[in-house]
């Protein structure tokens, strides 16, 4: 199940990246939020990767997520693994102007069990919402790393 959305913001494409790449505060944002971050490795791609933990919906869940791809200042790719599912999530930044940049945010989800399955299967009958959440989580995100 693939999610995506776009954010047009009035900044410059390298600062719009540098704000999603800022990986030291979006692992406080985290930690304010609640979600147990631990980095597990030395800060080059490929190995770089972070294990993450919080609770939702009454059960602990583990995320354990790295960083493939780091095209400055173009696209980032992190892949994730967590029981149920993996995850890739594609950020790609574009300037339209020399002041405006929009950002191309694409999360796809793949079940790794029958029950992660059938869990997608229920969640596609409410996509259009989970669309209009996802955009607005990544919208909230893009304005607190950006202020």
């Amino acid at each position: 199940m693939k999610f995506s959305t776009r954010i047009d913001q009035d900044v410059p494409a390298e600062e719009m990246f540098d704000a999603v790449a800022n990986f030291d505060r979006i692992e406080r944002m985290l930690m304010r939020r609640g979600v147990s971050v631990r980095r597990n490795n030395d800060m080059s791609v490929g190995s770089r990767s972070w294990d993450l933990a919080f609770d939702w919906r009454g059960q602990r869940r583990e995320v354990n997520l790295v960083l493939t791809r780091f095209d400055r200042p173009e696209h980032l790719t992190m892949t994730g693994q967590s029981a149920p599912f993996d995850m890739v999530l594609d950020m790609s930044v574009v300037a339209l102007s020399r002041q405006k940049s929009r950002l191309i945010f694409e999360l796809d989800v793949k079940p790794r069990n029958m029950r992660a399955r059938l869990a997608l299967q229920t969640a596609k009958l409410g996509k259009t919402q989970l669309d209009r959440k996802i955009a607005k989580k990544v919208g909230a995100f893009i304005d607190d790393t950006l202020s």
